[in-house]
């Protein structure tokens, strides 16, 4: 059974670094939040929260306390489960123990960045969470030296979680399978294709003038192999899908729902005019 509760001692805050290295392969000490910051901050309002198996930590997420518009938010930098762990809800049991501090503390707002290629966290944020996302950010965090992140630049989503939404209420209260989405979401409009390659996905169809109430845009579930192994092919998907986002942003959309398709090997996100809720 996975205890999930509050880190507080510097012992713990060295657990975390020692679990930083390990779920993102740094090598370098300078991509690791030291636990030196960690145990300043939790002093001073910042969260840290740990998963526990037994007595081992298998996972983490840390959120700091931050000013948005002059209200008081919180920024959550890092959620980490370890490998073996990945998979049997760890993060989603984390996310919800934050969400809960958090409104504790008086906080209706938690943002962080995510990888809009990654699949899986994708799922997590919209479909399990109810994150909606209107910011794309060009290479927040330069070079990294994890695997996780080489060969492309390291684009982000803002993912803006607001804790008491109605929506969110509704995605965290029902399992996945029971999702009910708005039957409109079916005349939603594709504005790029994947098109099989060998034994990856291509980007390819790519549209930037559809004027539609809401549209689709397609990206492969399995990018972090695919830099791997594929650069090239993974810089395309990088470079299409930011010139997809960066387009539509402006123009008044933002992204409301993804829809994962495991076997097809690919996912969508549902991307909505601001005015609709």
């Amino acid at each position: 059974m996975i205890l999930v509760r509050r880190l507080t001692t510097l012992d713990e805050c060295h657990q975390v670094a020692a679990l930083e290295k390990s779920v993102w392969e740094f090598t370098d000490a300078e991509d690791v939040v030291p636990p030196s910051l960690l145990i300043v901050s939790i002093k001073r309002g910042g969260l840290l929260l740990g998963a526990f198996d037994g007595a081992e930590l298998v996972g983490f997420v840390y959120s700091m306390p931050g000013v948005k518009d002059g209200r008081l938010m919180h920024w959550s930098h890092m959620l980490g489960v370890m490998p073996a762990a990945q998979g049997t809800g760890v993060g989603l049991k984390l996310k919800l123990a934050q969400r809960e501090h958090a409104m504790g503390a008086g906080v209706d707002v938690i943002e962080w960045t995510f990888d809009p290629l990654q699949a899986l966290n994708a799922h997590l944020n919209f479909a399990r969470l109810g994150v909606i996302v209107e910011e794309y950010e060009e290479d927040v965090y330069g070079r990294s030296t994890s695997p996780l992140h080489l060969g492309t630049p390291t684009d982000r989503f803002v993912a803006e979680w607001r804790l008491s939404a109605p929506h969110v209420e509704r995605r965290i209260s029902m399992p996945v399978a029971s999702l009910i989405r708005d039957s409109s979401v079916m005349s939603a409009v594709p504005v790029n294709r994947a098109q099989q390659k060998g034994e990856w996905l291509a980007p390819a169809l790519l549209t930037l003038d559809a004027s539609d109430r809401r549209l689709l845009v397609e990206i492969p579930t399995d990018f972090t192999e695919m830099q791997r192994r594929m650069p090239e092919l993974a810089m395309d998907w990088r470079l299409s899908t930011r010139s997809i986002f960066e387009t539509y942003f402006p123009r008044g959309y933002r992204v409301v729902d993804f829809f994962l398709a495991r076997e097809a090997r690919r996912g969508q996100y549902l991307l909505a005019l601001r005015t609709e809720t």
